[in-house]
């Protein structure tokens, strides 16, 4: 007897795989995606319905001749997915379904001045109340980090204490945890509502400046916590201003301030009047930070687009026709340039959690073509 999977397990790999991605379906719709013989799909159908990842549920309100065909959904029962937004201001836990449907989320103040095991265990005990109404098992677990904390210790961008957290919060949660960042899954999310988009970059504008970018639709990964953390080490062209000094919060806040702009709070720079002469040099040097970020990565990556989003996304639209105009004078191409409003905390933690569906979905369909080789080892 072969220990290798067979075109029999495939297909039912093929046809879990199809429910997880559009159900609710019909055994129509999976034939047409699946491209299987209707008698294939039935029995695959039938062992997913033994197994608990398909449930049968309403009819197919189109009129056909024969029996009407049922729709096919995937169970609560059958697990589900933790995405986190773990930021240095507010915290966002979001539990979802494997059909990527929310249960619940909350969003709370982050802990701040805290060492690594009590974060964990602080971070653990927002997840297990999150989850509390989910159904089956957890499936997957994915963090979505700034580059940098800086308003507590400075532990996520060391890698040893990125694995302790990790092993941490595994440990207490008994499901595989992922680390990844806000910019990435924020990308993610975009992603997701827009397919059509190949290649990207995006720039988080938030406590900390973090970037990401995708090549056909696939986010780039790197081998170090470090990759993307462009804005401590380019020059805004500003001074001796690093990009995170004029395209984070706390950096344009200290800047501005510096330049006798009394700000109790970094909205203020676009949503009150300010001292003109002051306020129209702080504006500009984050317009000259926009360009150099656009530049740099217009000339190293050749995006098709480059996203904005953040708590400066205001004032990046404001600056937005301006940072146009100068980049056309040194591009020949000018990247299309977009702000995009998101939900603080919720929209970086749905980008986690596709990420995690994407895990979860992988891993069963591993799980289910190694069934073979586990039943042939216990025979």
């Amino acid at each position: 007897m072969s220990s290798t999977p067979t075109a029999r397990d495939y297909n039912k790999a093929s046809v879990l795989d199809a429910v997880l991605s559009e159900a609710p379906l019909t055994r129509n719709r999976l034939i047409e995606v699946t491209r299987l013989s209707q008698p294939t799909v039935s029995r695959k159908v039938d062992e997913l319905l033994v197994d608990g990842f398909v449930v049968e549920q309403g009819v197919d309100a189109v009129v056909r001749r024969g029996r009407r065909s049922t729709y096919l959904d995937v169970p609560g029962t059958a697990g589900h997915i933790v995405g986190i937004s773990f930021g240095a201001r507010t915290t966002c836990v979001l539990v979802t379904d494997l059909r990527g449907r929310e249960v619940r989320h909350v969003v709370v103040p982050s802990l701040e001045g805290a060492d690594v095991g009590t974060i964990a265990e602080w971070l653990v005990g927002v997840i297990e109340e999150t989850r509390d109404s989910a159904e089956g098992p957890l499936r997957q677990v994915v963090a979505a980090l700034p580059g940098r904390v800086p308003s507590g210790p400075n532990w996520s961008v060391t890698p040893e204490s990125r694995k302790t957290f990790l092993d941490s919060l595994e440990d207490r949660l008994k499901a595989p945890l992922m680390l990844e960042s806000d910019a990435n899954a924020s990308l993610r999310g975009i992603l997701k509502d827009d397919p059509s988009i190949g290649n990207a970059a995006l720039f988080m504008l938030s406590t900390v400046l973090s970037f990401a970018s995708c090549t056909d639709q696939e986010i780039v990964q790197g081998r170090t916590p470090a990759f993307g953390d462009l804005g401590g080490v380019l020059f805004s062209g500003v001074g001796n201003e690093t990009l995170d000094g004029l395209l984070s919060t706390r950096g344009l806040l200290r800047f501005a301030q510096g330049r006798g702009l009394g700000l109790e709070g970094i909205e203020a720079l676009w949503a009150q009047r300010q001292e003109a002469a002051s306020h129209a040099e702080v504006v500009d040097a984050f317009t000259t930070a926009i360009v150099t970020a656009v530049g740099a990565v217009a000339v190293t990556l050749d995006p098709e687009s480059v996203y904005f989003v953040g708590r400066l996304s205001p004032l990046v639209d404001m600056v937005l026709p301006e940072v146009r105009r100068r980049l056309a004078q040194s591009l020949p191409v000018v990247p299309e340039i977009r702000v995009v409003t998101q939900v603080v905390g919720l929209s970086v933690a749905r980008g986690a959690a596709y990420a995690g569906l994407a895990l979860a979905h992988s891993r069963l369909r591993e799980s289910m073509l190694e069934a073979r080789l586990e039943g042939q080892r216990s025979s």
